[in-house]
């Protein structure tokens, strides 16, 4: 009997490939489409749009391969669009994609998928599992096309997690990809990728956070590290850190926002330099190649998905923090994005930036 596999299919060349290579492999292959938006998502060719819904239809046609729609807007708000939501409210720059793979994608989707008698959930993610049985452990690797991996976005997954999924594309380039599809004839060989947040009509995520809270926008101060107004903000889910555009502040240097204090209510900036830092705190920490973090360990960090790794010394400092001083000082270490531990193409594990400590290193 054919193992099942449900694999979540947005509509795009990545996750139609891996379903026809999973079926190619002799899988009973089931496709489902997440339906996590309201309207206003359907106007844009996006993966809870009506158009990655239907691409997705057409391609699990073309394969040959059941299709089903899946709605899971209630849960899709309660634990993505809340928590971006807060975070951002909060002063941080939060990262739903990591947040949707590891509560939608890798749980409620792998939950719901033991109901068709699946114990497997696929994605076109680039990355790449092993079972390590030395330590009885899965683990994550990163994608063979360095341009394209996405361990990144998967180093929040716990092991029950990563032990149900199949990364069909993790040895595959994505120009590899996109020739499988033309050559077997896929609609969306061609469909470029979104590069902006699914949920978010035209990446308006100011407007989107006042309409979904009901909140009022209340300007405030903008104040240099030296604690003196330099000028008004205009409400603090508009500014991330490291944002030098918008501020409508005339200064001789070009001034970055530095810190976000909700607290206050107040944005201070500073000149380019002063955002570089070498040691920041990350909490939320999620062990992957080991059951529980070394209280010290070396590796290399990544603090954003597009920044290079940075080799670093790291220290647990509670059983839920975790102390990173890196060899080189990175730009703009953000409240809210994720922190992933690397040795080579394995991922340790991750964390949430928690804050950069208040030392204004710039080599």
């Amino acid at each position: 009997m054919k193992k099942r596999v449900v694999v979540a299919m947005s509509g795009g060349v990545d996750s139609s490939v891996a379903a026809y290579i999973l079926k190619q492999q002799g899988y009973d292959v089931i496709g489902i489409t997440l339906k996590i938006w309201d309207s206003d998502c359907e106007k844009n060719d996006v993966c809870c749009g009506f158009s990655g819904i239907e691409d997705a239809k057409r391609v699990s046609r073309k394969i040959g391969i059941k299709h089903y729609v899946l709605n899971a807007k209630k849960i899709f708000k309660e634990k993505v669009i809340t928590y971006f939501v807060d975070e951002y409210i909060n002063g941080k720059t939060p990262n739903p994609c990591a947040y949707c793979n590891n509560f939608i994608k890798f749980d409620y989707l792998l939950e719901k998928s033991k109901e068709i008698s699946s114990n497997f959930v696929a994605t076109g993610h680039y990355a790449n599992i092993f079972f390590d049985k030395h330590k009885k452990r899965y683990i994550l690797k990163k994608g063979f096309d360095e341009q394209k991996d996405q361990s990144y976005f998967l180093a929040l997954l716990k092991q029950k997690q990563i032990s149900s999924i199949i990364l069909p594309l993790g040895n595959y380039t994505k120009p590899q990809v996109r020739n499988i599809a033309r050559n077997i004839g896929l609609s969306v060989a061609e469909k470029p990728q979104s590069q902006e947040i699914c949920f978010i009509q035209d990446n308006d995520y100011v407007n989107f956070i006042k309409n979904f809270k009901k909140i009022k926008i209340i300007p405030g101060p903008i104040k240099d590290l030296k604690n003196i107004s330099i000028g008004i903000h205009n409400g603090l889910i508009a500014y991330t850190i490291g944002q030098r555009k918008g501020l409508g502040i005339s200064s001789k240097h070009p001034l970055y926002v530095k810190k976000i204090i909700p607290q206050e209510n107040t944005i201070y900036v500073a000149e380019k330099n002063f955002l570089y830092q070498k040691t920041i705190y990350v909490n939320n920490i999620n062990p992957i190649f080991w059951k529980n973090f070394p209280k010290n360990f070396t590796c290399n960090v990544k603090i954003r998905y597009k920044n290079p790794e940075s080799p670093c010394r790291c220290k647990i400092i509670d059983n839920n923090k975790i102390k990173i001083i890196m060899k080189h000082s990175q730009w703009a270490p953000t409240p809210g994005q994720l922190a992933v531990f690397y040795r080579q193409d394995v991922v340790l594990g991750a964390g949430i930036i928690e804050k950069s400590e208040e030392k204004y290193l710039t080599s």
